[in-house]
């Protein structure tokens, strides 16, 4: 689908994969707001719908723009096909929907984020699909999980917000001994940092929402793999059920694409210089980041991410209050459960992203009150440390 940039880099593609010049030869990609396409006659309008001519049918699951976005993300990934989606969420929420039935089983990781947890536990579950969660990092309990009934592993990788790292080469080796998918959420290291299909995954999910846009400025998904997994069968839920990506949205993420490979070499950088800090810091307990020689999984992440991402997290002493002095006390950065933006953003996990899991769950999942997230911007890391400095001075 793409041999036209086969012989390109990663940063190239970024800019120039996936897109079909329009008869008005602009040079930035072209918007295409509308909900429906003319036809040149009747007998067309039935090919179309009837899939036995390719062309727009209908925007809920055909749009010019937002199969730019596609082809572009799916380039970037290596991957056969690509289905825009409304949300992360949404994104998830269309894979399990479209390749599962009740009586199927799925084994998580127990580190997954916050709404991904209750969707697979109040929602999938009232559809008759089983759930085992376990451990982002022991392989050992993901063996053990597995049953005959077993349809797929999922997990993100790293982690949000623990940076735990997955060694996603010797779970892929157990899904295809148990004849069962490896879905893997790349949210966090982006194509740029890592490509989970290459090490051996059958789909990989985006929150575009985060990175992929890189500013905040839109809410958006997307699921890729085989032209068979995704382009027919995760299509065919979007197609039936409507969880799709606007036109407008495609654009911004289009556009983002754009500048991603730079942006992530940059967020890498300053969040490893922020992690080297906090580590330093008299007032924190510990970090987790993946680019640290103290993070568990530092080798692995060595070998299956090109950087250490933008997600640094810390525990201060103390608790809660500690936490939210921290919080509380910053000038500069923002107070919100976003991530992915060129603003830096601070978050207390325990009361935001992973306050609707229960405490025991939390528990499990190292979530504790005294831990903060900082999705690292690209401002200047020294403006970051000093901002911070004026909360853990306080504590």
């Amino acid at each position: 689908m793409f041999n036209e940039f086969d012989d390109y880099d990663i940063q190239t593609l970024a800019v120039r994969a996936g897109y079909e010049q329009t008869p008005e030869q602009e040079n930035s990609e072209a918007i295409f707001p509308t909900s429906s396409f003319r036809y040149e006659s009747a007998a067309q309008a039935a090919a179309r719908f009837s899939g036995e001519e390719q062309g727009n049918v209908y925007s809920r699951f055909t749009n010019p723009t937002v199969r730019s976005f596609e082809n572009r993300l799916a380039a970037m990934e290596g991957a056969e096909a690509c289905v825009g989606t409304a949300s992360g969420m949404s994104a998830i929420l269309s894979t399990f929907m479209a390749l599962c039935q009740a009586g199927d089983h799925i084994v998580s990781s127990q580190s997954v984020f916050g709404t991904t947890k209750v969707l697979f536990s109040k929602y999938l579950m009232k559809f008759g699909v089983e759930i085992t969660f376990v451990s982002q990092t022991d392989v050992s309990e993901w063996r053990a999980a597995i049953k005959e009934n077993t349809k797929a592993l999922f997990l993100e990788t790293p982690s949000n917000p623990l940076t735990e790292v997955a060694n996603l080469e010797e779970l892929s080796k157990l899904a295809k001994e148990n004849d069962c998918l490896l879905v893997v959420d790349n949210c966090f290291c982006t194509p740029i940092l890592q490509r989970p299909l290459e090490q051996g995954a059958d789909i990989v999910i985006h929150s575009a929402t985060k990175f992929l846009d890189g500013q905040g400025r839109a809410v958006g998904g997307a699921v890729l793999g085989n032209a068979q997994l995704v382009g027919e069968e995760v299509r065919g839920f979007l197609r039936t059920c409507g969880p799709s990506m606007s036109p407008f949205n495609a654009w911004i993420f289009l556009k983002g694409l754009e500048t991603l490979p730079i942006r992530m070499r940059a967020h890498c950088e300053n969040a490893l210089a922020l992690a080297t800090w906090l580590g330093n810091h008299p007032k924190v307990e510990q970090v987790f980041y993946p680019g640290l020689t103290s993070h568990p999984q530092y080798e692995l992440a060595q070998k299956q991410q090109s950087a250490g991402g933008g997600l640094v997290s810390f525990r201060v002493k103390g608790g809660k209050e500690q936490a939210w002095t921290v919080i509380d006390n910053t000038r500069m950065l923002s107070i919100t459960a976003n991530l992915g933006d060129v603003k830096t953003i601070i978050t207390h996990p325990a009361t935001t992203t992973h306050g609707r899991v229960s405490q025991e769950d939390r528990d499990k999942a190292g979530i504790t009150d005294n831990l903060l997230r900082v999705s690292v911007g690209l401002e200047s890391v020294e403006d970051i440390k000093k901002d911070l400095a004026r909360g853990l001075d306080l504590i």
